[in-house]
């Protein structure tokens, strides 16, 4: 590795089964909601397969003030767009006339808040996978109004697989 570079995997990574020269920490960001449940649960199963730890963070979650947030964020994108540099006259002309990347950003955002995963469910996709220590919960970052959830399970100390 050349200094100052950060290595990477030129392949395509299947989380479900990631392969085993690729150990360490698994993290998934605002990523999660993604996955249908069996999904989920088999990501969540192959880090436990090969004892690693694992950590999801979602920041949008299933409650009406998140998703009432996430529907107006299209208005902080307008009043954003002119002060975006470099200036773009295609970034003027896709933000107002009309407007598809707001309206497509905020879509997404429902449809994210709507499909993610409660402390509750994530609880029910860990059932079972009990050599992990798992911690599940709500979290508020910083000066954002929104809370989102999170999961981080670790091999229990002293167990084998």
């Amino acid at each position: 590795m050349v200094s100052g570079q950060l290595p990477f995997h030129p392949a395509p990574v299947d989380a479900r089964a990631v392969p085993e020269e690729l150990d360490g920490f698994r993290t998934l960001f605002t990523s999660f909601h993604h996955f249908r449940p069996a999904e989920a649960r088999a990501i969540l199963a192959d880090a436990v397969k090969h004892r690693q730890g694992i950590a999801v963070f979602e920041a949008a979650r299933r409650a009406p003030w998140e998703i009432g947030v996430v529907a107006f964020t299209w208005l902080g994108a307008l009043a954003a767009a002119p002060f975006i540099r470099p200036w773009r006259w295609s970034r003027f002309l896709w933000s107002y006339l009309p407007p598809v990347l707001p309206l497509v950003g905020t879509f997404d955002g429902v449809v994210s808040c709507l499909r993610a995963y409660s402390p509750a469910e994530l609880r029910d996709l860990v059932r079972g996978l009990d050599t992990y220590d798992w911690e599940i919960g709500e979290m508020r970052g910083g000066w954002s109004p929104l809370r989102g959830t999170y999961l981080i399970g670790v091999p229990k100390p002293g167990l084998a697989q």
